[in-house]
């Protein structure tokens, strides 16, 4: 099997020779290079025919560089190949997995609509303003434990105080919040005993 050279210099010439249609050249960089394209598009899709098709297109890529090819560049041929290799197969998963979904299919709209979005708003400004009016020790204790979803531990290293004082402050905080909050629950839109954290 031909062995492609390791020298930039060398491998330059080859892509050259290779740019200008020389068969032999074209030989050398397909022993060389497809079967570990293959094999790696491969690997990737799981699939023969499409693995198939991303070889020849690398093949075809590389062609179409060969001609501009930078032998004093930081990736070498082989680093090159790979690279090539895996974008198009990224392209290809892309187009067929629910990550990557054809851009002509229609999503329906999951977003909340304008009703449930101005209700949001409306509930967050009032969380705020009631927040605001907290003392500032149980203000920081709310908000390090049901908006920063932080433990008991790490907010009572975070406040420099007992796990305990942090649940006392925490629990007068949300009582204070609910009574702040309790004559607007109905506007706000809850249904339940919960206002504002959780």
């Amino acid at each position: 099997m031909t062995q492609s050279p390791t020298d930039p210099a060398a491998e330059a010439a080859l892509l050259a020779a290779y740019a200008a249609g020389d068969s032999d050249a074209a030989r050398a960089l397909a022993s060389t290079y497809l079967p570990m394209v293959y094999a790696h598009a491969y690997r990737m899709l799981n699939d023969r025919a499409e693995a198939e098709d991303v070889a020849q297109e690398t093949m075809l890529r590389l062609w179409k560089h060969a001609p501009s090819w930078d032998s004093g560049g930081a990736a070498s041929l082989r680093t090159w190949m790979y690279r090539v290799t895996a974008n198009l197969c990224i392209d290809r998963l892309r187009k067929t997995r629910p990550d990557g979904l054809p851009p002509d299919l229609e999503i329906a709209d999951t977003r909340p609509s304008v009703e449930v979005q101005m209700q949001n708003t409306a509930r967050h400004m009032a969380l705020e303003d009631a927040l605001m009016q907290l003392p500032d020790r149980q203000r920081q204790a709310v908000v390090l434990r049901h908006i920063d979803e932080l433990g008991n531990s790490e907010i009572a290293q975070i406040m420099d105080i007992g796990p305990r004082a942090v649940e006392s402050l925490t629990a007068r905080g949300k009582r204070a919040l609910t009574a702040l909050l309790s004559d607007q629950r109905k506007n706000l839109g809850y249904t339940d005993d919960t206002v504002g954290t959780s």
